[in-house]
């Protein structure tokens, strides 16, 4: 992992890294979710995907004692529109599919539990071919998550398989979920990081966005900057000047209306 300059890190990046690191490999005791849910392409993966974590990096630990929990729920998106449901409606869609299944498969009114603050629960958006991680997913069929990774892990079979993306992701992303009571993450199922912000902490906001700021005292791209690194083509997060935190996201706009969308933010 490399630190751009022109970026602005947490001033204790050194020491989160070192216990991001410890936390994610720690698999005497490993930091999950309560809940895993899975968007997948189709229901053969879903299948697939549920059974995969279940026996393995969500599989109950031998002191248990929770008959539901940690569990897996794997959808499809099966979206009517061709271009799909896009990451807003797409989320909310696959949870609302997620709800349903943990009632009939386990009795549990996921909604109300989130609402209650009794579970951390995290959604891990995986359709699509892999196009960025390509020629990869070729090797499993452009099953993207499915690519597998130099590292074994051990099943409740005893058998020890490669670890996929998907797996590894899951295992690096729980380790924000005690911080996340009553609250639904949401992650790429292809994306591995490791943060250099705290990932433990209280929210202050009714959404948390992950994100790396640009270099301290840095202003906001002109019209001209705008076009030339062409932020039209990407979602572009505004953080208001100050102590507060409010922050505002715009999703694939130009210039103009990015200014018009966050002017309620006031500086940036």
């Amino acid at each position: 992992m490399t630190e751009n300059a022109n970026k602005r890190p947490h001033p204790q990046s050194a020491t989160i890294l070192e216990s991001a690191m410890a936390a994610m490999t720690n698999f005497a005791s490993p930091a999950l979710f309560d809940v895993t849910i899975i968007c997948t392409t189709d229901d053969f993966q879903a299948a697939y995907w549920m059974d995969r974590l279940s026996s393995g990096i969500c599989k109950k630990s031998e002191s248990s004692t929770d008959a539901a929990y940690p569990m897996v729920l794997a959808v499809s998106e099966d979206w009517a529109s061709s271009s799909g449901a896009g990451n807003g409606l797409g989320t909310l869609y696959a949870f609302q599919k997620a709800c349903r299944v943990a009632k009939d498969k386990y009795g549990v009114d996921l909604a109300s539990e989130l609402m209650e603050e009794k579970v951390s629960a995290a959604l891990y958006h995986t359709a699509g071919k892999g196009t960025r991680l390509a020629p990869l997913p070729a090797s499993e069929n452009n099953n993207k998550p499915g690519v597998k990774l130099p590292v074994t892990h051990t099943l409740t079979s005893g058998a020890k398989e490669p670890i996929t993306v998907l797996e590894a992701v899951v295992r690096q992303t729980g380790i924000y979920a005690s911080s996340r009571l009553g609250r639904l993450s949401v992650f790429w199922g292809d994306q591995i990081f490791v943060p250099t912000a705290p990932f433990q902490y209280t929210p202050t906001h009714h959404v948390d966005i992950m994100c790396t700021l640009e270099g301290e005292g840095d202003e906001p791209p002109t019209e001209k900057e705008w076009t030339e690194r062409g932020l039209d083509k990407y979602g572009v997060i505004a953080v208001a000047k100050g102590e507060s935190g409010d922050a505002a996201q715009v999703e694939k706009v130009d210039h103009p209306t990015a200014v018009r969308m966050l002017k309620n933010l006031g500086d940036i």
